[in-house]
């Protein structure tokens, strides 16, 4: 619907196809898991994650061209997607919130299954100085270099904001291959006790929401190269920004907790 012929600043969004098809991309996304793990069979996992990654591209696609050039994305509809970037951000807290628990569990009293110690018997953890300070040292500075990318949006300078936008996703991408080295060369596995369970659970996750927080920021960079924002209209780049300081904030306390005083 354009907003010529709306008689209200809410935006009511056209029929759309994608949730339907989201809900059956995650259905075989699930079911496709389970097969693997039982089966070994990874066909429908792969058809499952293509379908994803189709509806997701399409589905934002659409939204991208709702507020850039149909102009739906008024004050009111800015506030609301806001708070609903907000709320995902505190489901996300709450999800790594369980992974804490579990960890700090298992940690401050060791059972006798695992020998009473932490970290277990035969376990030998990272050495937290090494690749683990320099992620943090990465991480902390892509959070810089993004919030210098917001504020020269708001001040109008697009070549400072392209160029330290720029700089962040390689940084995240520098964090992933970093990452990638250190499980290849872990002395332990995810199946060698709690210990190993917790640390890959935990690490794992938040490594995929650096993946997702890299692909969120490239696709920002991608419309900063084509004018789709401006000082005062960037929800999109706003919200990238949100979660990449999130993903910042949870490797701090992983660090902390999990490689520093866990190890």
């Amino acid at each position: 619907m354009s907003m010529q012929f709306n008689k209200h600043p809410y935006h009511l969004v056209d029929m759309s196809p994608w949730p339907i098809t989201g809900s059956i991309s995650a259905m075989m996304l699930t079911s496709g898991l389970v097969k693997w793990f039982h089966q070994f069979n990874i066909n429908l996992l792969a058809l499952g994650l293509v379908a994803t990654m189709l509806t997701m591209i399409q589905w934002w696609r659409d939204v991208v061209r709702e507020s850039t050039f149909q102009g739906s994305h008024t004050m009111i509809a800015v506030k609301g997607l806001k708070w609903g970037m907000i709320l995902f951000i505190v489901s996300e807290v709450l999800f790594f919130f369980s992974f804490f628990w579990a960890f700090f569990h298992s940690s401050l009293a060791p059972s006798m299954e695992i020998g009473m110690n932490w970290p277990p018997n035969g376990i030998q953890a990272f050495n937290p100085f090494q690749i683990p300070l320099l992620n943090t040292v990465i991480l902390l500075s892509s959070g810089a270099t993004v919030t210098w990318a917001h504020h020269s949006l708001m001040e109008s300078n697009f070549s400072q904001a392209m160029y330290s936008l720029f700089i962040t996703i390689l940084l995240g991408f520098y964090f992933t291959l970093l990452q990638a080295f250190e499980y290849l060369e872990a002395a332990f596995t995810i199946s060698d006790s709690v210990f190993g369970t917790t640390f890959f659970v935990a690490t794992g996750f938040h490594g995929l929401h650096v993946i997702i927080g890299t692909s969120f920021l490239f696709v920002c960079f991608m419309r900063l190269i084509n004018c789709h924002f401006s000082s005062s209209h960037h929800l999109g780049f706003e919200a990238a920004a949100w979660y990449w300081h999130f993903v910042d904030v949870v490797w701090l306390f992983l660090y902390v907790f999990i490689y520093w005083w866990g190890g």
